[in-house]
């Protein structure tokens, strides 16, 4: 009989030569379990998707119960839909008032394509300009937005208009003139190594749009829903952008996404022209009542107030380990770095051995991350950092 492991190597798109392929058959909390019953600790929540874990049973029921009343009815913004006006509701009480409008999507690399399109539009503009060692996503247009020639020349011609910036060199923000539609920034740059953005120069980069009339963008996509100890990264920098890009942790494992506005621009994609933005899906309303309960979760259970002291524990107890050379990050949002070339895909390998999965970063090969579910216990703390220990102590 042929095996899964065969099948997929056979029939299921790979994104690289040498997947993982682990084979998980249950995942509950921050433990995944494969075939065999051999168990592994998300260390990394499914890439920023599992935030309050596997399979919470607030999500799961809210699944179940809207499963029992309907599933998809009509092309995205045509039908009233409980789940996705009550998520809507929820989410912009928690935002500034200047984001009350929410348009939903699949994903990350839609959130952000949805974002472009209305910077654009709103501004009649259409240059982007976005920051190295940015990912905003895979996407013809969201890859435009990446200025890493290895990951982007095979698919040239890509989206015309964009230019990049350096990361926090506020001397370069000149480059934002009246021709720039919008600026695409991640608060705290995901693959480049969980780097934060400095105050002062997001400070600067909000002045500036606000003097040329240009749209601050900003991609919340892994830094969102409690992960950096605040519900959205920007709110760490006292600003308040004209665009978020939201997704991976909305959902409490469901795909969906959204970008976020004020309704005056983001009522420009209802004309000149009419569906200016469409999509089948967006807002899935399984998916909707998924995110509208782990949001819940988030807010009732405190989960964005214990980030930062959940990841002290792991900067105290890792931070003068003898390969660790620095730690930086949020909240439960945290990339350490290592001595010695080889050393963080040794350390990952190693976890896999061990029993926790960990993960490399696109565009810093020398620090490795961490960032578990946010309800991760204190106990469940102890015991993975033990297991990192054991992975650093082979190096």
């Amino acid at each position: 009989m042929i095996s899964h492991r065969q099948l997929f190597f056979r029939h299921v798109g790979q994104t690289s030569q040498a997947p993982l392929a682990l084979e998980i058959v249950k995942a509950e909390g921050i433990y995944m379990f494969d075939e065999k019953g051999k168990k592994y600790i998300d260390l990394v929540s499914g890439v920023s998707v599992n935030n309050i874990g596997h399979r919470h049973p607030k999500v799961v029921k809210a699944v179940k119960d809207q499963v029992d009343k309907y599933m998809h009815l009509m092309v995205y913004g045509e039908y009233i839909q409980s789940p996705q006006v009550k998520y809507a509701e929820l989410l912009t009480k928690q935002l500034p008032e200047k984001l009350n409008s929410v348009y939903f999507v699949n994903s990350g690399s839609e959130a952000v394509e949805g974002a472009m399109k209305l910077a654009k539009r709103h501004t009649g503009r259409y240059e982007i300009i976005a920051f190295k060692n940015a990912y905003h996503g895979s996407t013809h247009g969201a890859l435009s937005l990446m200025n890493d020639e290895n990951l982007t020349q095979a698919f040239r011609p890509l989206v015309p208009g964009i230019s990049f910036l350096d990361f926090n060199d506020i001397s370069q923000l000149n480059k934002i003139t009246e021709k720039t539609a919008g600026v695409i920034i991640e608060a705290i740059q995901a693959e480049g190594g969980i780097l934060p953005a400095e105050y002062d120069f997001m400070q600067a980069l909000k002045k500036r749009c606000n003097e040329t009339g240009s749209l601050l963008i900003i991609d919340e996509i892994q830094t969102g829903f409690g992960r950096t100890g605040k519900l959205f990264a920007f709110e760490h920098y006292d600003i308040v952008p004209d665009i978020i890009a939201i997704a991976k942790g909305m959902g409490g494992g469901m795909p969906v996404g959204a970008f976020v506005s004020d309704a005056e621009i983001m009522n420009k994609l209802t004309y000149n022209p009419m569906l200016g933005h469409i999509t089948t899906f967006g807002g899935h309303p399984v998916s909707a009542a998924a995110a509208l309960a782990s949001l819940e979760v988030i807010l009732d259970e405190n989960l964005i107030s214990e980030a930062d002291r959940k990841g002290k524990i792991y900067v105290d107890a890792l931070q003068n380990h003898p390969k660790v050379k620095s730690v930086r990050g949020k909240g439960l949002f945290l990339a350490f770095e290592l001595e010695g070339e080889g050393s963080v895909e040794k350390v990952i390998n190693k976890g896999v051995e061990l029993g926790f999965i960990s993960d490399a970063f696109l565009f810093d090969n020398s620090r490795f991350r961490i960032a578990p579910p946010l309800n991760i216990t204190n106990d469940e703390i102890s015991e993975t950092v033990e297991l990192v220990k054991r992975a650093l102590d082979i190096l």
